[in-house]
């Protein structure tokens, strides 16, 4: 894969100071980039992070600032419950501030703070230490330009992967060596981080609308039971059940209009039950169609201003 940090013209032949000037611009882009990322994948901080506490641990949110000469790697490799992936960022990132550390202490140049540390990773990995990582990764930069600027005057801004690599086995430095090596296990790893990272993302979004289905049905079962209950307090000469069932389907293809025929004309979703209205005058007047008529728009009237 191409470097993530590097982009830039292959043909153009530029002095030292513009390749330095290039490769520092191009680290800024990607910051600029993984902003950019946040921005447009993360639900806002208060709702992404909610659901995502669903699947994993509530992600600690300290930001200490620390030296980066003050990198206890032993710890840092091993203090932590990381994901695969966020191992092996965590690795590569302190072998790389290792060995940047190890030049500014022999050429007598003050290490940076960084903003990253690796509990950031805990429980897993999100945009925003990425871009914690690359602020530090810039920082670093600056350190290996001033220490080596002739050896790197040779390093192409636009260099791949396996180009960064082949400029590692020529150096006979191997601190210089260790921190290129490194930085390019930091473009791997950060790669793969980010592809988990929208694979827990999109998980977290079907959760999401498999929960609103999920309330939304038993909300609907609430309300059509309330219904029923309604209508069946009232004695009414009609199956309550399937005309509240029959109702419900129509409603969800047109709100509008089932409303209207449950209101006026109830009997189309559940027929009017003769034989369960009541006779008149002591029984001597039996139910005739008309009752049934005068039934439905009893039922109807009710349906319109019943609250469920």
């Amino acid at each position: 894969m191409q470097g993530v940090f590097f982009k830039g013209d292959p043909m153009a032949e530029k002095p030292i100071v513009d390749v330095n000037q290039s490769i520092l611009s191009q680290l800024e882009n990607l910051d600029d980039e993984i902003q950019t990322s946040i921005n447009q994948n993360e639900e806002p901080d208060d709702e992404f992070d909610k659901l995502l506490n669903s699947f994993i641990e509530s992600e600690k949110e300290g930001e200490e600032t620390t030296n980066l000469a003050d990198t206890n790697t032993s710890e840092e490799k091993s203090g932590y419950n990381y994901g695969d992936d966020e191992s092996e960022l965590a690795q590569a990132y302190n072998n790389f501030v290792d060995a940047v550390n190890t030049i500014a202490v022999m050429r007598e140049i003050e290490m940076p703070k960084r903003a990253f540390n690796a509990s950031l990773l805990v429980p897993n990995y999100k945009p925003s230490i990425g871009k914690k990582i690359v602020s530090d990764t810039l920082a670093c930069w600056d350190i290996l330009f001033a220490s080596y600027p002739e050896k790197l005057s040779n390093l192409s801004p636009n260099a791949t992967d396996e180009q960064f690599l082949n400029f590692a086995e020529g150096l006979s430095d191997q601190n210089l060596q260790l921190a290129i090596i490194s930085y390019v296990e930091i473009l791997i790893d950060i790669e793969n981080c980010e592809i988990s990272y929208e694979e827990r993302r999109l998980k977290a979004q079907r959760k999401r609308i498999e929960r609103a289905l999920y309330e939304e049905y038993q909300y609907r079962q609430e309300r059509k039971k309330r219904f029923i209950e309604a209508i069946e307090k009232k004695n009414f000469p009609i199956n309550a059940e399937r005309l509240i069932n029959n109702y419900f389907k129509t409603a969800s293809k047109d709100a509008k209009g089932a409303f209207e025929v449950l209101t006026t004309n109830p009997a189309v979703y559940a027929p009017i039950e003769n034989d369960k209205i009541k006779p008149r005058l002591f029984g001597l007047i039996k139910p005739k169609p008309k009752d049934g008529i005068r039934e439905n728009h009893r039922i109807g009237a009710y349906l319109k201003k019943v609250k469920a």
